[in-house]
């Protein structure tokens, strides 16, 4: 983590993406999709209203995670059955950035998930029998790789939603 979190209250976003279920050795499968949901986006008309993301849904880091690519988008899109129109829910969000390459970002997650349990603070999540089911993760990718290719220059926004 770059920088101390603070918490944001933020609006509901209509948003359009892909989902999988994947491991920790596999997740590139589906984050390599970012680009096929802009593409999506932009060969139906539409612009993104905000960067892409990655959403964990459920976590098991040792099994499965339940995730989804997408982007966000300023209406409600219908989807194809492939890219799927959703929403990011609304409300009181942890929110922190991390400066650097993806490699990084686990060391970023454990220092919000600290920072959140030093504060006494309760995320919008429980524990499953497949992981944990978040009611909403998200890892917003603020750096195109085609502008800025030194991944150490990269920008991602963490924000997981508050209980």
């Amino acid at each position: 983590m770059s920088e101390e979190p603070t918490i944001v209250d933020r609006p509901a976003q209509p948003c359009v993406s892909v989902r999988a279920t994947v491991t920790m050795d596999t997740i590139d499968t589906i984050a390599h999709r970012i680009g096929e949901v802009m593409g999506w986006l932009g060969a139906h008309g539409h612009r993104p209203a905000g960067p892409p993301f990655i959403r964990y849904n459920i976590i098991d880091m040792a099994g499965d995670l339940d995730i989804e690519v997408g982007v966000a988008t300023e209406y409600p899109i219908d989807g194809d059955g492939q890219v799927v129109s959703g929403e990011l829910p609304g409300g009181r969000y942890v929110w922190a950035t991390h400066h650097g390459a993806p490699a990084g970002l686990v060391g970023a997650v454990g220092g919000v998930l600290d920072w959140a349990a030093a504060k006494g603070l309760t995320f919008d999540r429980e524990q499953t029998p497949r992981g944990e089911h978040w009611g909403c993760r998200v890892e917003f990718y603020n750096t195109d790789p085609a502008v800025e290719p030194n991944p150490d220059n990269w920008v991602t926004d963490l924000a997981f939603r508050l209980a």
